[in-house]
């Protein structure tokens, strides 16, 4: 298999309550939005990624992957997504693997993990050498 491009694919209960958290609470930009104007698809950047939410879900199928996102700092989205009443499953900590990691969720519960990674941290060192 030869991957070009890849996605993370969403289908929520409620899109337009997904798109506000998305794009509005979350912040991301958009890369494209396709399909019916009443409730389009909307792709959106995620550093290297892309994440699409699109279609609809009735709610009982099973859950969807959990998505990592890593950012400048921590702390400062904690705080923005709490005023932004955001649900935040847990504060930012340092955990044992080195990462600074806080925990939030979408309105469909699919859990969200932002990541800072410390300046002494190995993955940001060149590991080549």
């Amino acid at each position: 298999m030869d991957v070009l491009s890849s996605r993370i694919l969403i289908r929520p209960v409620d899109p337009a309550r997904s798109h506000d958290f998305y794009g509005r609470i979350l912040g991301l930009a958009v890369f494209r939005e396709f399909g019916p104007p009443d409730e389009p698809g909307v792709v959106y950047f995620l550093g290297q990624g892309l994440l699409e939410v699109a279609g609809r879900s009735d709610g009982g199928g099973p859950r969807w992957p959990g998505l990592w996102l890593q950012v400048r700092d921590v702390a400062a989205e904690h705080r923005r997504l709490a005023e932004a009443g955001a649900t935040i499953r847990r504060a930012p900590r340092r955990e044992p693997w080195g990462l600074d990691e806080m925990w939030t969720e979408d309105p469909d519960r699919i859990p969200i993990v932002l990541v800072e990674v410390p300046a002494d941290h190995p993955l940001r060192r060149d590991q080549r050498s």
